[in-house]
């Protein structure tokens, strides 16, 4: 291994205020985030301008991507851009007999570098993406199907906020106990008993990270970073249309873990040839001890019951619902909703799915509403909003795959629509699926619709649910949270009564609520550092981004006693 270039005194230096401000970040709830959102923020000092990050993303298609990793057998690929454009990017294939003991091997170092040497090193590699922010947005649009914008904000500066939260909550974990402590034992006339102590957080073995299509980095990062900041290596099993963000990311970090003086195999890549289906050998794996999964619910039931070995952290699917009680701001919560339904398509697992309407209708301050005004008006809000096509794509991305398409399409035939989906064209991207969402009324007191709005329908697809009274909707709601779980839930009243009432649906069935969001915040966008993704505590995720139990659980702390 060549001798380390970072220092722990630079890295230190760097990035030492950055995790203060991180753990005070976590501690207020603050708003705070060492990351630029806007693309001209970069360009200056060692970041890669726009023109600079394409060329970059540009540079790597259509060739090998060299890891170096050892137990390579093989090149494999075959990611198409939801746009269109095939990639053309090989990765390396790796024999796991080979790879996961390589992978070990440089275990005891990183255990021994501590806390907060660990949480350096990460932050470096945060930093190295985050100057690449330009390359990694092009990589997340070809793979997820987001907008460039979208794809810039949620899979750069976003998506290194949540693993710099992770690596906080970590090293505050880690240091909850002391790593020495003199212990002495009065004994009356004799000599008191002493010894001293030392604790040592000892990570559990190897974490496997399996990579989601839609938001490869944002849902990948805080499990990477939460594992890797608690010693632990970790083994990356992208989704399979989604391979370049996680390999670039594996890349950058191999790279700092080497000049740090640490094995780059701590972090290594295991890409599966098309159809051969790798997660569930890999999850059973004995040297396994750590899986973040996030994608279907039948998967992540899958390894909650079968991959015993290992501490897993899922997050799934629900069923995002909305109650639309009353409002004092009528033509806000419509734009608002409107905003949240059409954004990357639906293809958000915090996307609002069923409209929970009183069939009688609802009080605003533009008068009373009847549930067919209020749809009818939310379809004129979406159509507005998706009005131009320029506006639409920019906004909406495009079908990540064939499944949401299909799904999008059965919807219309479950009720009636009160807003039709419609192609629109890409003038930069031909190739490229884009559709506007579709919304369909159906009868909550009818059991045929049920089966429809009790099942979750990702993509752009919601449901506008007619129930017989506020109360009832929240009947509903609390239902549909117990048995289908929800990451996200919103509620629109201005009767307080309904607001606690809301509330307390949500305390008690763990689901992460909104009230009254009318401006510039959505129920399907969360902050890091101050909101919590979803709560652990429903079907739709086991794990929530995050808190301290999220990373707690990745290390054990060993106690040796020697006698004083």
């Amino acid at each position: 291994m060549a001798a380390a270039q970072l220092t722990t005194d630079h890295l230190s230096e760097r990035h030492r205020p950055t995790l203060d401000q991180a753990l005070e970040a976590i501690r207020t709830r603050a708003y705070w985030s060492p990351h630029p959102e806007h693309p001209k923020a970069y360009g200056e000092n060692g970041s890669l301008s726009a023109a600079d990050g394409l060329a970059a993303h540009k540079a790597v298609l259509g060739a090998r991507f060299e890891l170096d990793q050892p137990g390579t057998d093989g090149w494999t690929g075959g990611e198409v851009s939801p746009y269109g454009p095939e990639l053309g990017v090989e990765y390396p294939h790796a024999d796991v007999d080979v790879l996961l003991p390589a992978m070990r091997a440089g275990t005891a170092a990183w255990r021994d570098a501590g806390p907060e040497t660990r949480a350096l090193v990460c932050l470096e590699i945060l930093a190295r993406i985050s100057a690449r922010t330009h390359e990694f947005a092009h990589a997340v649009m070809h793979t997820s199907g987001q907008a460039f914008m979208m794809a810039f904000q949620a899979g750069g500066p976003h998506a290194q906020d949540r693993g710099l939260e992770a690596v906080a909550y970590a090293y505050a974990e880690q240091v909850r106990t002391p790593l020495v402590a003199d212990w002495s034992k009065p004994q009356g006339k004799r000599d008191p008993l002493e010894l001293r102590k030392a604790f040592t957080p000892v990570g559990r073995g190897i974490s496997l990270l399996i990579g989601c299509n839609t938001f490869p980095t944002w849902n990948g990062y805080p499990g990477l970073f939460a594992s890797l900041a608690t010693g632990n290596p970790v083994l990356v099993k992208p989704h399979p249309r989604a391979v370049l963000p996680l390999a670039l990311t594996v890349k950058v970090a191999r790279e700092v873990l080497a000049e740090a003086g640490f094995d780059p195999n701590l972090v290594a890549l295991a890409a599966e040839r098309p159809g051969e289906g790798i997660a569930k050998e890999l999850a059973l794996r004995p040297e396994i001890r750590i899986i973040d999964y996030t994608g279907s619910t039948s998967f992540g039931d899958w390894l909650e019951t079968n991959a015993r070995q290992a501490q897993v952290y899922t997050e799934k699917a629900g069923v995002n619902t909305v109650v639309i009680d009353s409002t004092d701001d009528y033509k806000g919560m419509l734009s608002n909703l409107a905003f949240s339904l059409s954004l990357y398509s639906g293809q958000m697992c915090t996307t609002p799915q069923n409209l929970l309407i009183p069939r009688d209708g609802i009080s605003t301050d533009a008068g009373p509403k009847s549930y067919d005004e209020v749809v009818a008006d939310l379809a004129a809000a979406v159509d507005g909003l998706l009005g131009d096509d320029a506006r639409a794509n920019a906004l909406l991305g495009a079908i990540v795959n064939p499944d949401v398409k299909a799904r999008l399409e059965a919807a219309a035939g479950l009720g009636e629509v009160a807003l039709a989906s419609r192609e629109i064209a890409n003038p930069d991207f031909p190739d490229a699926v884009v559709r506007t969402p579709v919304l369909v009324k159906l009868d909550g007191s009818k059991p045929d619709a049920e089966a429809a709005y009790m099942s979750e329908c990702f993509g752009p697809v919601a449901f506008a649910v007619s129930v017989d009274s506020t109360a009832d909707g929240l009947d509903l709601l609390r239902r549909t949270v117990r048995e289908k779980g929800a990451m996200t839930v919103g509620a629109y009243t201005t009767s307080a009564d309904v607001e606690r009432a809301v509330e307390e649906v949500c305390l008690e069935e763990s689901a992460q609520l909104s009230l009254n969001l009318t401006g510039g915040v959505y129920v399907n966008q969360t902050a890091a550092f101050s909101d919590f993704h979803g709560s652990g505590g429903n079907p739709a995720a086991n794990a929530a981004l995050c808190d301290g139990a999220f990373v707690s659980n990745r290390f054990r702390v060993v106690e040796v006693r020697r006698q004083a």
